[in-house]
């Protein structure tokens, strides 16, 4: 089976029990195939983790999930050195963190203190963290899908501007439509009827082995992007840098544009999308879809914009409409 088969059939087997989140399921693949990292931001009880955990059971690799708290330390997370002494001889051995998996849950991240953050943000960078002064390097397919709850600020510590860029996409996830409410219910209500005699995973079928990810890889690095639609991906993020050149509301409410990690995701995600859609080429469209989740948290507003109510997406969305499609 083709690579492309096997991830639409995965991500039909997550569609079969995350209902109504179709969009973000498409995005977790996006950030997997891309290389990635996600920052998911939605209401609670919207299938976040279950995506996550869908993932991680129908596709051959480990999840780990660290709830962040105010008093998690950064080896919480990294893992540390441990003493051990055995038969007159004493050592110090790594035991590697929960980070040392191939997909890995930052639940309610905004809520662990800046150290706890800066270790998992590091760790997603380099793909390697260092302990005692030693590298310890990561799985070779790793993702980092960290959760923020918007609704709730006290006793958080958000994360700056700088640390949020390092993330490839901010998926925004709502509330499901009302045709997919009354699925959900009887969805939950049939697995809790069936715990008892719920599938193994053997039972499960098999599993989407890690191979068919790196050879996805491989075939969306060679998409074609025209000259012109890299031009429109450069003018887009210049756009957010100089917005005095293309309207006035945009001055006023663009206070810092996004960098080049902007740019670089436009591309990533964009070759992706196109990939998933079953087209060797990528299209101005295909960099509109994906604009919004790769520079809602690259944008940084102004006081002005704050004060009006102006959001990034609105943002973005005069962005694209300024920017001429070469």
């Amino acid at each position: 089976m083709a690579a492309r088969d096997s991830l639409l059939a995965l991500q039909k087997q997550i569609g079969q029990t995350v209902l109504g989140q179709e969009a973000m399921i498409e995005r977790l693949l996006i950030g997997l195939l891309a290389n990635g990292n996600l920052l998911v931001e939605g209401l609670p009880g919207l299938a976040k983790t279950r995506a996550i955990k869908k993932l991680g059971k129908f596709l051959d690799a480990g999840l780990s999930r660290i709830q962040f708290t105010p008093d998690l330390l950064p080896s919480d997370i990294t893992g540390s050195e441990i003493y051990y002494s055995s038969e007159g001889k004493s050592e110090f051995r790594f035991q590697p963190g929960p980070v040392f998996n191939n997909l890995v849950l930052a639940d309610e991240i905004n809520r662990a203190p800046a150290k706890v953050q800066a270790a998992l943000l590091e760790a997603m960078e380099e793909r390697q963290v260092t302990v005692a002064g030693k590298p310890h390097v990561l799985p070779k397919l790793f993702l980092v899908m960290a959760t923020q709850n918007p609704i709730e600020q006290e006793g958080t510590y958000p994360l700056p501007e700088a640390q949020l860029d390092r993330f490839l996409m901010h998926v925004y996830v709502d509330y499901p439509e009302e045709k997919s409410e009354r699925d959900i219910m009887l969805l939950v209500r049939g697995e809790e009827a069936d715990t008892d005699t719920a599938p193994t995973d053997a039972a499960i079928g098999e599993r989407t082995s890690q191979d068919v990810i790196f050879a996805a890889r491989a075939e969306i690095h060679a998409i074609h992007m025209a000259s012109a639609v890299e031009q429109y991906i450069v003018a887009l993020i210049e756009a957010t840098r100089y917005p005095e050149r293309y309207d006035k509301d945009l001055r006023r409410w663009i206070q810092i544009g996004a960098s080049p990690r902007g740019t670089i995701g436009l591309d990533k995600c964009s070759r992706t999308y196109a990939w998933l859609k079953g087209r060797d080429y990528v299209s101005p469209d295909d960099v509109q879809a994906v604009a919004h989740d790769v520079l809602r948290h690259r944008i940084m507003l102004s006081y002005d914009a704050q004060a009006e109510g102006i959001k990034a997406d609105q943002v973005i969305n005069k962005v694209v409409e300024m920017v001429a499609v070469a």
